[in-house]
Parts: structure tokens; sequence; C-alpha cells
């Protein structure tokens, strides 16, 4: 673990999610011992940093293998992020050993499994926290297809506009074709603005290339970030989407996101019958240049 004395400079790791490319997935901070960190100074470190989100930790006392975690991305804190929640529990288990963790997030209690292959690369599934899905005005989506300078008919009518939750709250707008989905470019300012009014943390734009296979992109202006090339978040948001859009039980879903911004990253989904929560899963490596 990190010294904690107040004067110490914490240990930040690096880490690629979604990956077993440090080149690919979604780069996250991950501080293990935030304990002598307060907010200014974790926000400004999460800013040092500069990727999408850096994950604080601080141990739980008496509580083995259960931890606080907060995140920050360059601009501000969110109450959930999965990307970083799977960089946080593989840079974890490097110290403590795979198995199973407890993240005490603002979004709720998150357990996280983290498993080794026979190659030693760790991958970790996270538990969502109970998802919701609901209507979005549709003043609303035709501010958001301006601001992405998309057309209502570039829409694919079998996935409507909704706002999915599993821990943070995501715009769902659907890619008639791969092609649209693959030319993104928006309004910054804009789009910033409806997101803060609509306490959105990104959206979550998706192609659907078959009933279990989907390509998603994440714009992220909110946390001064254009685009995420992974987002965990989102992708529990998105299975819980689909789970009440078309009855969806005991399915295993593949996300393929960051290929349009040459990091590829690959999300695994799952929903279980009788549990309303999302599983979402992947691989994560170390970064060692930055």
């Amino acid at each position: 673990m990190t010294n904690s004395s107040p004067s110490a400079e914490p240990e930040v790791l690096r880490y690629a999610a979604f990956t077993a490319d440090p080149a690919g997935g979604n780069p996250a901070g991950v501080v293990l011992d935030a304990r002598a960190l307060d907010d200014a100074r974790q926000q400004a470190i999460a800013a040092e940093v500069g990727y999408s989100e850096t994950a604080f930790l601080c141990p739980a006392p008496d509580e083995p293998r259960t931890y606080t975690v907060r995140y920050f991305s360059p601009k501000a804190e969110v109450p959930f992020c999965g990307h970083a929640t799977v960089a946080a529990a593989v840079a974890l288990a490097g110290r403590i050993g795979p198995g199973e963790v407890l993240f005490e997030t603002k979004a709720g209690p998150v357990p996280v499994s983290v498993t080794a292959d026979r190659d030693g690369v760790l991958s970790a599934t996270l538990t969502s926290v109970t998802p919701c899905v609901d209507p979005v005005e549709e003043a609303d989506v035709v501010e958001a297809l301006a601001a992405l300078d998309w057309r209502r008919e570039e829409l694919d009518e079998a996935l409507p506009p909704r706002i999915a939750y599993a821990g943070a709250r995501h715009l769902v707008l659907a890619a008639a074709t791969r092609e649209r989905l693959a030319r993104l470019e928006y309004d910054f300012e804009r789009l910033t603005r409806l997101m803060l009014r609509l306490d959105l943390t990104t959206l979550q734009l998706v192609h659907r290339d078959s009933e279990r296979v989907f390509h998603a992109r994440d714009p992220f202006p909110v946390g001064g970030v254009v685009e995420d090339p992974a987002t965990g978040a989102a992708a529990a948001a998105f299975g819980a989407y689909l789970r009440e859009l078309f009855d969806l039980e005991d399915a295993r879903l593949t996300l393929y996101q960051g290929q349009d911004l040459g990091r590829p990253s690959v999300l695994n989904v799952e929903l279980r019958a009788g549990d309303p929560r999302v599983r979402v899963g992947g691989q994560a490596v170390p970064i060692t240049a930055w």
C-alpha cells in the first residue's frame, strides 16, 4: 500500500481497462490508499493524470477486502465509473491477490470478482447497483441530436432513446448504421449544457451488430474528455436498457468500443434471471509508459 502520511506523495498507478494491450482499452488512474488525500487533492491528481477517471481507494477498517472508492474525472467527481473499477480491482489484486472485493461507491456497494487466466492476465467483473431505465423528453432528444449533428432518420427505431442508470445516468441513442456511429463530431459546449441539465455522465451511442453484439461510443464532455474508449458504467446501464426493452434474462452481451479512437476495448455484459443487477467484466493491464 502507499504511504498514508499527510506529507507523502501518493503512488498513482495507471492501468488500461477492458483490454490485454496497454495501448488499447480505457486508461484509468488508481490510488490504492487515498486516506491522506482531501477532495481538492484528489481532484488535482485526477486533473494531473488526465485520464477520463482516476479511482481513489480507502481500505475499510476491520473489513477485509472492502474499500471506499471515489472517482474523479479531470473536471469533477462522478458517482461511479466502470472502467476505473475494473482497473482498480485488478491493480488491487496485484497487491492482495485475486478474489472477491467490495467497493463502497457513492452510487452504492459494488462487488467485484478478480480472476487470472492461464497466462496470468487478470480480469475483473463488477456487479452494478440496481439499475433503472427512464423515458426521455422528445425535446431533449432533439437537442442531443442537434449537438451531435445527427438526423432523426439515422437512428435505429428498434432501440428507442432512453435514459439508463446503473450507478450513473446515460442517454442511450442507437445509430442505424455502423458508418453513422463512426462519424462522431459534436458541439462540445452544447452537449455539455444538455448533459449537465439532465445529470448525464455520458451519452451511450450504440450500433446493433446482432442481437447480442453491439458497438458503442461515449462522449464525455462533462468530464472534460471528448470521448471514453471504454465505459463500464454505460455498459451496465445499457444491459439494463436491453433487459427492459426485450425482456432479456440469462443473456451474455458483447460491446466493442474504442475502435474508432485506436484504443479497441471489449466489454462483457451479463444479465441473470432473478437478479436485476448487471455484471460487466473485462481484462486490465498496467500501463508502464505514458
